[in-house]
């Protein structure tokens, strides 16, 4: 048998390894330390960071339900952006912001449009934080773009960030079960959380919480992505309980899940006009538990599974939902 490599395919595996060698690489979240913005000089910018990051970690206190200004109070509730994306914005795999201002204008499925970050910081407004839409010309989304700014300032356009976003979550190809959830709550989250899920205060009502409410009136709406099973799964995966993060869980995929849908078995303020989210249906993630439902399956399968058959009956819809829309 004749071994010998032809000098073409010499010439196509060498260029290949070449391809894949130079294959630009992710860029990575960087310590803590490197999104220090005391560092940066007391000009406007900096000044505009500063608050930013404050904002980010603070934001019940500058333009929750109870700030001072009865005129800036913005959020619905005493959240501040940093209960979800932890260390001040930074953490990989708890939706950081590194990167963000490099990655927009971009798609986004829930509106079907091409989408600015104001308009993904506002989207945050009226669902994680349950409130209004702040003016795009306040101090406060110059505040909030300019900390995004200097976070990505590392981030060549269109790269990639390790770390960017949720890990994927691949769900128990079964209904989440609360009961079994519950037990997981009890035992590894409510010493933070509460045995009720309203969290730990930092102090009076109004000054925010050290670790946040997990329903209930101060607590994200059903609009927020984290009010989809799926994605809080991931999220609950990858962060909870505190100290966890990437490559070192605390939790089993089956204790995620459950214990994600014990929590969103739970009231939780309700965002008016879901029906106008995913006007093109086919990007309508199958963990979004809100009408309207265009694959004949039960709303409680869209809240609590199983997702594999939804996700597949999906993938056969698509084509004529597509044709059905004219495109």
């Amino acid at each position: 048998m004749n071994t010998k490599l032809s000098p073409l395919l010499l010439a196509v595996l060498a260029s290949a390894a070449l391809a894949q060698a130079s294959a630009p690489k992710g860029v990575p979240i960087q310590p803590l330390e490197a999104y220090d913005v005391s560092k940066l000089p007391d000009d406007h910018y900096g000044r505009l960071a500063r608050y930013g990051k404050e904002l980010t970690d603070r934001t019940f206190a500058h333009i929750g339900p109870q700030a001072k200004n009865p005129a800036m109070r913005y959020a619905g509730n005493n959240l501040a952006c940093s209960s979800c994306h932890q260390a001040s914005a930074t953490k990989a795999f708890a939706m950081p912001w590194v990167g963000v201002h490099s990655s927009f204008p971009q798609y986004r499925a829930r509106e079907d449009e091409v989408s600015t970050v104001e308009e993904r910081i506002n989207g945050c407004m009226e669902r994680s934080m349950a409130g209004k839409p702040l003016p795009l010309d306040s101090t406060e989304m110059k505040a909030f773009m300019t900390y995004i700014h200097f976070l990505s300032k590392d981030v060549p356009t269109g790269a990639k960030v390790e770390g960017q976003g949720l890990p994927p979550f691949k769900a128990p190809n079964r209904r989440a079960d609360t009961v079994a959830g519950g037990q997981v709550y009890a035992a590894k989250c409510a010493v933070c959380h509460g045995t009720e899920g309203q969290g730990l205060r930092t102090g009076a009502p109004g000054e925010g919480y050290t670790f946040p409410p997990l329903w209930g009136a101060d607590s994200f709406n059903n609009g927020a992505g984290m009010g989809r099973l799926l994605f809080a799964s991931a999220f609950i995966k990858t962060n909870m309980p505190l100290g966890a993060q990437h490559g070192q869980p605390q939790l089993s995929d089956d204790e995620a899940y459950d214990v994600a849908a014990f929590m969103l078995s739970h009231p939780r303020p309700q965002k008016a006009n879901l029906e106008r989210d995913f006007p093109a249906r086919w990007n309508k993630p199958v963990d979004a538990a809100f009408p309207p439902y265009v694959d004949g399956a039960p709303a409680d399968q869209h809240k609590f599974g199983p997702f594999a058959p939804l996700q597949e009956n999906m993938k056969q819809l698509k084509d004529s939902l597509l044709k059905a829309s004219g495109r």
